[in-house]
Parts: C-alpha cells; structure tokens; sequence
C-alpha cells in the first residue's frame, strides 16, 4: 500500500510539477558579445549560478517547473564564446539544468523579456566576448549540409538592438520596514509589490528590461542598492517609496531628485575614488579610463556627465510626476530635490518616487489595494517610456524608432489613429506631448513606427 502510495505521488508530481517547456534555443555571435535565447511556453522562473574555479568555464541555469523539449546537440553555436550547451543531472524532480560551457571566465546578464511580435516568453544569456563573423560566413559558405535548408549567414545586423536598462530599487527590506501605518502595514511591503508591477511591466516592452535591487525581503545597504546600477549599467534608477508624517493629514505622492549640494559631495567622492572614477568614466571617454594624473580633466568631464543626468533626472521626475497626477494626488506637482545617498549615480537620470503616506488612514488602505498598486506601476512606466521616448538613447530599441507625420481627418481619433498604424495611444502621446486625448482636424501629429 505505501509503495502505491509513493508511487501515486511521484505520478502526480511529474504531472503537475512541469509547468513549461523549453521550445526552442538560438545563438546569435557578435563583434562584441555572444547571445543565447531560451524561447519558452511561459514565463520563466530560474535561478543560475557559474563554475569559474576550472576549465570548462560554465554557466549553470535551472528552469524550475520546466520541462526541455530542444535537442541541444543539433544546436548550430558558431560562437567563439560558447563551446557547448548541453544538459546535466538536475537537483530536483521537474528542473531542468541547462549548462553553458563559456571560454572564458566572464560573468554573463541573464534576464527574462515578455511576448513581443511573434515572440513569446524568452529568456536572454549575454556574455560578453568577440566571434569572428567572418569566419562565421565563411563556415556558413563551405560547409553546409546537402541534406539540410541553406543557411542564412550570421551578421552583426541580426544581433537585436538591446533594451533600455531601468534598475528599479524597492525601499527598505529586511529588518528594516520603513514606515509603519496605522493598520500596522509595511512600507517594505508595499515597494517591493509596486517595485515587482513595475518590473513586469517594464519586462513585457521588448524596448526595456528591469533589474530590480531586491527581489524579496532581503537587507541592503546604500551601497549594494546604488551599485546595481554601475554593474548593470542602467539607462535610468528609480527608488519607491512611501511617505510618512507625524500626523495624518498629508497625503498625496511626490518625485525627488538629488539636491545640487548632494550631487558635489558625490562628484567629489567620484574624484578621490579611483575605481569609481574608472567606473563612471568608462564606455563615455574611454581614453580617460587611466587618466588619474590629469585631475581637471578628469573633473570636467565629470561635471559634464553630472549636469546632464541632473537636468535629464528634473526631466523625467516631471514627467512620472505629471502620470502619476492621474491616477493619485500629488503632495507636490513639482520635483524636489534632497540629499537622498541613493541617488548617488553620477551618469544616470535617478528618481525616487513616494507612492503616498502610509500614515494617512485612508491612503495606507489605497497603498496595499493590488489595483491601486498596478495603476502606481503603470504611471511609472508609462513616465519612463515617455522620457526615452523623447531623450532616445542611442542604440537602444526605443532609439529605433521612425517617425511618420500624419494629419488628422475629420471623424479621427488618437484610438483611431494608433490602430491604423499598429501603435499605442500613450506612444503617440508622448511623442507629441499631448497632455489629454483631445486633437483637432489638420493637426500634424508624429507617429512613431517601429523598424
């Protein structure tokens, strides 16, 4: 009887315990890098950790809850990066480990994108490192199979653009919970779920990918917070919030920025710190990585970079201030600035969003509604996406962008209009800042397409 039992429960376990598949793996080399994408049947949810003791180099993956449907030895690789990919003994009943042997002991940027086009769930290996494309073509020319379909040669031109980067810091955490409203909820609690909304909205744009600082109850000092920022090179930082007050009248929500005073001390620090200095400098004048006898130079470039990610941080708070406006009151209607240390970054627009007081009754119990928490989520996004949209980075997908004019006729509307041109309505709003939907017959607006 106990062995039918135990039998009966593995039979279901394998049953319900898998509940995605891995469909498909591309591999696409480049002059820069090598990426590997996991096409999946759901989101996926993961772990992965490397083995860079001894050679092979390996990038460990587990797909918890996933099943592997990819021959992984007809994979073509063609990378100079990549050797092999291939399975291995999984840890638990219904994981899949998928190994990446690697070259070379370079720690890779893993991160899932949401279904975009005919694309569903992926989930995104880059390492960085060269291929020689050349090569590649030449292989692809001489030695393809009579047997098989041509193949199309791999170009750098097939290499996707990549993604904005939003690292989004959820406050507090841990043993500290922040501000405590009068229910006894957590501010904790509450940025960690907007934070969580945030990501996947950001997630789900093929134009936009979000690392967030903390993804569960952890403890994390300034510096932790502030530097997933350099390490991932984020195109923009935003740090939620709640406010708090010592009585409960105040509420509403608020965007800040660093003070002037703040941002000297940190340039300052930046001057002294040469491995920070090397950091900040770095990929924007890359003859000035070594440049720490030249200290003026080294300051005027810095304030440059300052002074930009300064007025475009004023640019963007306004903006999410302005999104948030219609979804929440605001405590104040313009940006603040203050001597916030998480802020710190020198060449990144940085916000940091109080959502609402927690010690306002009323607004604690908006706070932790799941919908009033997605409508915060999405006036983020959509504050963000509106930035990029009018301060395009370059090589970034949202840079990508073509604009078509088109007059409006008499009977259009922008729900009209966005249809007939396969974009959203907020796109076209933000692209010519339209504050409502309210447009006029033989008003130009500017669409903007996708390549």
């Amino acid at each position: 009887m106990l062995s039918w039992l135990l039998a009966s429960w593995a039979l279901l376990w394998s049953s319900v315990s898998v509940a995605q598949n891995i469909e498909n793996v591309r591999v696409w080399p480049s002059a820069e890098k090598t990426r590997v994408v996991f096409d999946l049947s759901a989101e996926p949810t993961y772990t992965y950790f490397t083995l860079f003791d001894n050679q092979p180099y390996r990038i460990v993956i587990d797909f918890q809850n996933t099943a592997n449907q990819v021959d992984l030895s007809a994979i073509e690789i063609a990378s100079d990066v990549v050797t092999v990919i291939r399975t291995s003994g999984s840890p638990r009943a219904g994981t899949s480990r998928i190994v990446l042997e690697i070259n070379s002991a370079t720690a890779p940027e893993i991160f899932p994108l949401g279904p975009s086009g005919n694309s569903g769930h992926r989930l995104v290996v880059d390492i960085a490192g060269a291929t020689d494309l050349s090569q590649v073509v030449a292989e692809s020319q001489s030695s393809t199979p009579a047997t098989s379909a041509p193949r199309v040669p791999r170009t750098l031109d097939a290499i996707p653009i990549r993604p904005l980067v939003v690292a989004i810091d959820a406050g507090h955490g841990g043993r500290d919970p922040g501000s405590i409203g009068p229910a006894g909820n957590f501010e904790k609690v509450i940025t960690l779920a907007v934070a969580r909304k945030l990501a996947a909205r950001v997630n789900a744009d093929p134009g936009m990918r979000a690392v967030l600082t903390r993804t569960g109850d952890q403890s994390l000092s300034l510096a932790q917070r502030t530097s997933v920022v350099r390490r991932e090179r984020a195109d923009f930082f935003v740090s939620i919030h709640a406010d708090a007050f010592t009585t409960p009248q105040p509420r509403g929500a608020s965007v800040w920025i660093l003070s002037k005073r703040r941002s000297d001390t940190e340039l300052g620090r930046a001057l002294e710190n040469k491995e920070r200095l090397s950091e900040e400098l770095i990929d924007v004048v890359p003859s000035l990585e070594n440049s720490e006898d030249d200290p003026y130079l080294n300051r005027t470039f810095l304030d440059m970079l300052r002074d930009n990610s300064m007025a475009d941080g004023h640019e963007a708070a306004t903006i999410i201030l302005d999104q948030l406006g219609r979804v929440t009151n605001l405590h104040r209607d313009k940006p603040e600035g203050a001597s916030f240390g998480v802020l710190s970054a020198l060449r990144t627009p940085s916000v940091l969003v109080e959502l609402g007081f927690i010690s306002n009754p009323q607004k604690e119990r908006l706070l932790i509604n799941n919908s009033h928490q997605d409508r915060l989520a999405n006036a983020l996004y959509l504050g963000i996406r509106e930035f990029f949209l009018r301060n395009p980075v370059a090589g970034t997908s949202l840079a990508e962008l073509e604009i078509q004019t088109h007059v409006v006729a008499r009977g259009e509307s922008l729900s009209v209009i966005a249809a007939r041109y396969g974009v959203r309505v907020a796109d076209i709003k933000a692209q010519n800042n339209l504050r409502s939907n309210t447009i006029r017959v033989g008003q130009q607006l500017e669409i903007p397409l996708g390549r």
